[in-house]
């Protein structure tokens, strides 16, 4: 019996429009152009990271939009309000 070895490439096979293909293929850096697998994994770690950022936004958003934080946020910013300038003059404090 065969085993399988499990390996860091997994290969799967899409189908992908002519159009996209080549609109892809002529926006590409240069030095992805030639090579599909190489820009495929590239475009797919760029779609991940833009929906991570977009996920946190959100949460960051939602968690200023919160009474709760905004209220301990305020009470923070006047806990620091006397220290904000320590050892500054006027002008050096801006």
């Amino acid at each position: 019996m065969k085993t399988q070895r499990l390996t860091s490439t997994v290969r799967r096979s899409v189908a992908l429009p002519r159009s996209l293909v080549e609109e892809v293929t002529a926006t590409a850096p240069p030095e992805l152009q030639g090579n599909m697998n190489r820009l495929v994994t590239v475009a797919l770690r760029e779609f991940v990271a833009r929906r991570k950022n977009r996920t946190f936004r959100r949460a960051m958003a939602e968690m200023a939009a919160d009474p709760a934080i905004q209220a301990e946020n305020a009470a923070i910013a006047r806990e620091f309000a006397a220290a904000e300038g320590d050892g500054l003059s006027h002008d050096q404090a801006r």
